[in-house]
C-alpha cells in the first residue's frame, strides 16, 4: 500500500469515527490492542483510559495540526466552552476547547473531553449563541460517549480503527482538501445503515446539545438556525461544507432541532464583547485570502450597537498592526486603552505595538500598573514576553516560573522560559523547558534526550539534577503508556 493511499485510508477511518460511521477494516492481521469490550460504553473504556487516549491525541494534534496558540483566542474559547459545560449532565471529564487555523467550516470532539474547533466558524457564525450551539453539540457528543458507543461496534470488525487511525485527523487538518475528499468517497460508498446510526449520534447530540445551550443562556433558534445556513450553503455549492461530510444533515436533523427550538422560551440574546473581538481577532490575525478582515464586516460593525463598534476600532487597529503601521496602529488603539484601561484584548495588542517599536519599557510599565487582573494568564505572559523583549530575563523568569506550573500544558510558558533562560545563561534550564515543549508535541524521546543533557549540566546531586532525572521516569513511564496508541 502506498503511502498516499494509507493516508487516505486513515483520514476516511478518523473522520468516520468522529461521525459514527462504521467502516470496514482496514487491516485484518493485528491484534487488538484496546481494552475488552462489553455491551456497554461504559464497558467499553474506563474514564482514565480515555483521559489517557485524549492526551495522547491531542499531543499528535500539537505536532501535526496548524493550531492557534494565540493566549487571548484559547482563554475565550475555554471561557465560553466552560459555560456550556457547566451546564452540561453527565460530565466525566475535564474539557479541553483548540482551535485550529482553517477557513472549513467543522469541529469535532474526541475523548477526554477535547473539543477543536476551526477558525472558520467565526466567519460563518453571526452571533455568540450559533458559535455555542456548535459547541454545545461537540460537548454533547462527549457527555453521551458517542465515540466509545462507536468503538464497542467495531470491535470485531475493526480493531485498528480506534489505535491508529484516531490519530489521523491531523491529515484531515492539515491537508482538508485531500483528507475530505478520500472521506466523501468511503461515505458514498457505506451503508444506509450504518449512516442511519450516524445520524442517530447526531440528532442525539443536537437533542442534548439544545438544552445545553439554553441552559447556558444562549438563544436555543441559533442552533437550527446555522444548520439552515449549513443547508443553504450545500444546497447551492458544488462542494458541501466540510462539516457536513463529518456531521451528516438530513432534513430530519433540521426539523427536528427547529421544533425543539420552537417548544423553548426564546431568549434575545446579544453577542458579547469577548466575541466580537474575538472574531476580529481571527480575521485579523489568522485569516486567509479567502478569509480576510475585510473594509465590508469592520463598515457594517461601524454601523452597529456599541459592542461592534467597539470591535470595528479593534479590528483596524489589528489591521495596522498586521501591516506594520505601528503609528496608525496605537493611534486607533489608545481610545480604547484609555477608555478600558484593564481590558485584555487591547493591552495585549498594545504590547504588541510597543514592542515592535522596540518600547519594551513602556510595555513593562503599562503591564505593571494593571490592577484589574494581576493574575490573567494573558496578562502574566504578556509581561513575561515584555521582560524578555527588555533585556530582562530575570524577571520573566519569576513570572514563567509559576506560570508554567500552574498550566504545564501551554506551550507558550514554556518557549518563554527556554528563551528567558538561555538569555539569563542558564544552559540547563533552557534545555529542560524545550524539553517541555517537545513533550506536549507528543516527541518524547527528543524530550528525553534534552532531560538527559539538563541533567549531566546540572551539579551531581543537587535538586536540580534530581527534578530533571524524575522528569525523565515521567516521561518514560508515558512511553510506555502511549505505545498502544500508536500505529502500527
Amino acid at each position: 500500500m502506498s503511502d498516499r493511499i494509507r493516508k487516505a485510508v486513515m483520514v476516511a477511518l478518523i473522520a468516520s469515527a468522529l461521525a459514527g460511521v462504521a467502516l470496514p477494516l482496514a487491516r485484518a492481521d493485528v491484534q487488538d490492542r484496546l481494552p475488552d469490550i462489553g455491551t456497554t460504553a461504559g464497558g467499553t473504556l474506563s474514564i482514565n483510559q480515555e483521559l489517557a487516549m485524549g492526551d495522547f491525541y491531542v499531543r499528535q494534534l500539537r505536532a501535526g495540526a496548524p493550531l492557534i496558540n494565540d493566549p487571548l483566542l484559547t482563554q475565550y474559547i475555554n471561557q465560553l466552552g466552560d459555560r456550556l459545560v457547566r451546564h452540561a449532565d453527565s460530565v466525566r471529564t475535564p474539557f479541553h476547547f483548540y482551535l485550529i487555523r482553517n477557513d472549513e467550516i467543522n469541529a469535532f470532539a474526541f475523548f477526554g473531553g477535547n473539543v477543536v474547533i476551526h477558525s472558520g466558524l467565526f466567519r460563518y457564525a453571526d452571533n455568540e449563541s450559533e458559535l455555542a450551539s456548535v459547541l454545545a453539540h461537540e460537548i454533547s457528543h462527549v457527555t453521551q460517549r458517542h465515540l466509545a458507543r462507536a468503538m464497542e461496534s467495531q470491535r470485531a470488525s475493526a480493531p485498528l480503527t480506534w489505535v491508529g487511525a484516531l490519530g489521523s485527523i491531523l491529515l484531515a487538518m492539515a491537508n482538508p482538501q485531500a483528507g475530505m475528499a478520500a472521506l466523501s468517497t468511503t461515505l458514498a460508498g457505506t451503508q444506509q445503515g450504518m449512516i442511519s446510526f450516524t445520524q442517530g449520534n447526531e440528532q442525539e447530540a443536537d437533542r442534548i446539545g439544545i438544552q445545553v445551550l439554553q441552559r447556558a443562556g444562549f438563544n436555543p433558534q441559533a442552533m437550527p438556525d446555522f444548520m439552515q445556513k449549513l443547508a443553504e450553503r450545500s444546497r447551492y455549492s458544488s462542494k458541501p461544507p466540510e462539516i457536513l461530510l463529518t456531521h451528516p444533515l438530513p432534513e430530519s436533523r433540521l426539523s427536528d432541532s427547529r421544533n425543539r427550538a420552537n417548544q423553548m422560551q426564546p431568549v434575545p440574546v446579544q453577542s458579547s464583547q469577548d466575541f466580537l473581538l474575538a472574531k476580529a481577532r481571527v480575521f485579523g490575525m489568522y485569516g486567509s485570502e479567502n478569509a480576510p478582515l475585510t473594509d465590508e464586516l469592520i463598515n457594517n460593525w461601524s454601523k452597529g450597537n456599541a459592542r461592534e463598534q467597539l470591535a470595528a476600532k479593534y479590528g483596524e487597529a489589528i489591521r495596522f498592526y498586521q501591516a506594520k503601521k505601528y503609528d496608525d496602529a496605537r493611534a486607533r488603539l489608545q481610545p480604547l486603552l484609555s477608555a478600558q484601561p484593564n481590558n485584555v484584548w487591547f493591552l495585549d495588542l498594545m504590547t504588541d505595538i510597543d514592542l515592535g517599536q522596540q518600547r519594551a519599557a513602556q510595555a513593562i510599565a503599562r503591564l505593571e500598573k494593571v490592577s484589574g487582573q494581576p493574575n490573567s494568564p494573558v496578562l502574566q505572559l504578556n509581561l513575561a514576553n515584555a521582560y524578555v523583549e527588555g533585556k530582562q530575563p530575570a524577571a520573566a523568569m519569576r513570572i514563567l516560573h509559576r506560570y508554567t506550573y500552574a498550566n504545564p500544558n501551554d506551550p507558550n510558558g514554556w518557549d518563554l522560559l527556554a528563551q528567558a533562560s538561555a538569555a539569563q545563561g542558564g544552559r540547563a534550564e533552557e534545555l529542560a523547558a524545550r524539553a517541555e515543549s517537545l513533550a506536549l508535541d507528543g516527541q518524547l524521546d527528543q524530550a528525553i534526550r534534552l532531560l538527559g543533557n539538563a541533567s549531566s549540566q546540572s551539579k551531581l546531586g543537587s535538586l536540580e539534577q534530581a527534578r530533571y532525572d524524575a522528569r525523565i521516569d515521567q516521561l518514560r513511564l508515558l512511553q510506555q503508556r502511549f505505545r498502544q496508541y500508536e500505529k502500527t
